[in-house]
């Protein structure tokens, strides 16, 4: 254990988060999971126990692993993972394999092993590591629009155009965060409007298309006007059903919840493990539940922002940035649909949320921060051996 503890690199605060945030699932987890227990899974709550152990562990595995290989390398495995992620979007929507009655198509059966795997969360990575290459690569240099259309939206808008068909909400963050990166890597605003006026264009005219031709798409497009219609006339329709019983949930959770295990409302909600474990953790374990896994996620925004100031090179910064905060906008989406602060989604809630996929891209995107941050202590060792540091530089490396 000591030897494994010397191996582990990086922000070792980031590690305790991800590993609180970890342990702390297996509760709701395992409490969610007796609904299904009785309805799939022959009775036997342990089962759905072992596979969120599995899910977990290989995620940690995923992570340990990641963070080892230096971060430098991922300018040129995002450029060979861009195509492959492609091919599996491709292959992803012509499979056509959907899982717990979801009314799309977002997962691939992996061989041999008979798992399910949704595709759309490798492309997210995938893509934000690549537009972080981007941006970094063209740091000092004017480009023009015309310049980043093929190697910057190209690629962008064609992993948007294979998920948008299955996966609106993914879509929909996914674009938002390239967005932000962009920003954030200083890509002119005048351009970035274009894009953003682009992007709307598109959708209305895929929504057209959908809308003529119902039998490509079938219900997809009427499942988000009815969502957002529903989220904004503010009337109790059966389609609000879910978003019912997660206000009931969180209504009876009070100030300390009613107690481990003891959820009523997780024998209604259809998806109480994953999209809305949120309004169980609340019903459970009360607004302090709430309260607690609001901190885990500040905290980790507060040390990613922190990791990435404190890398050395550009892309070290955007890369960061770029795998590091959609994981918090995903959270922060997950708690606003329990509480109809925003329109059912279907988003997980990172690291807390049974399924494999979604836990192990995360941890795939918290082992690539881990792999900027240990270069960073690296050099921060070889800066302690080589020069006398003074107070104001050992202040700024305490925070």
């Amino acid at each position: 254990m000591q030897k494994l503890y010397k191996n582990i690199k990086g922000d070792r605060l980031i590690w305790a988060i991800v590993a609180l945030l970890a342990i702390f699932s297996f509760l709701p987890v395992y409490s969610a999971s007796s609904n299904l227990a009785y309805t799939v899974g022959g009775g036997s709550t342990f089962t759905f126990f072992v596979k969120h152990f599995v899910h977990l562990l290989l995620g940690f595995v995923i992570m340990y692993g990641t963070h080892k290989i230096p971060y430098r390398y991922f300018r040129g495995l995002s450029m060979v993972m861009l195509p492959v992620v492609l091919v599996l979007l491709v292959v992803t929507m012509l499979q056509g394999t959907t899982i717990e009655g979801a009314n799309a198509s977002r997962w691939i059966q992996i061989p041999i092993v008979g798992m399910s795997f949704q595709t759309s969360t490798l492309a997210f990575v995938v893509l934000m590591v690549y537009v972080a290459r981007y941006l970094s690569k063209i740091q000092d240099k004017k480009v023009s629009f015309k310049e980043s259309i093929l190697p910057l939206w190209m690629p962008v808008f064609l992993v948007l155009i294979l998920i948008l068909p299955a996966n609106f909400s993914t879509t929909a963050i996914m674009f938002a965060m390239v967005l932000v990166l962009t920003f954030v890597g200083g890509y002119p605003i005048r351009y970035l409007a274009v894009i953003v006026g682009s992007g709307i264009l598109a959708l209305a005219f895929f929504v057209l298309v959908a809308k003529a031709f119902p039998d490509l798409m079938p219900n997809r497009v009427d499942t988000w006007i009815s969502r957002i219609e529903n989220f904004s006339n503010g009337e109790d329709t059966e389609e609000d059903y879910q978003i019912e019983k997660a206000k009931i949930a969180i209504a009876s959770g009070g100030i300390q919840g009613v107690g481990p295990g003891k959820s009523v409302q997780k024998n209604f909600l259809p998806q109480s493990s994953s999209d809305f474990i949120f309004a169980i953790i609340i019903e459970e374990y009360g607004l302090l539940g709430g309260l607690f896994l609001l901190l885990m996620y500040s905290w980790f925004l507060f040390r990613i922002v922190i990791v990435s100031q404190k890398s050395d090179t550009v892309f070290g910064k955007l890369l960061v940035l770029g795998v590091g905060l959609p994981i918090v906008f995903q959270a922060l989406i997950n708690m606003a649909v329990a509480v109809e602060l925003f329109p059912v989604t279907g988003q997980t809630l990172p690291l807390i949320s049974s399924g494999g996929t979604s836990i192990w891209m995360t941890c795939l995107a918290v082992g690539i921060i881990l792999s900027v941050s240990a270069q960073r202590e690296g050099v921060k060792e070889q800066e302690e051996i080589n020069i006398e540091e003074n107070p104001l530089e050992i202040l700024s490396e305490a925070i």
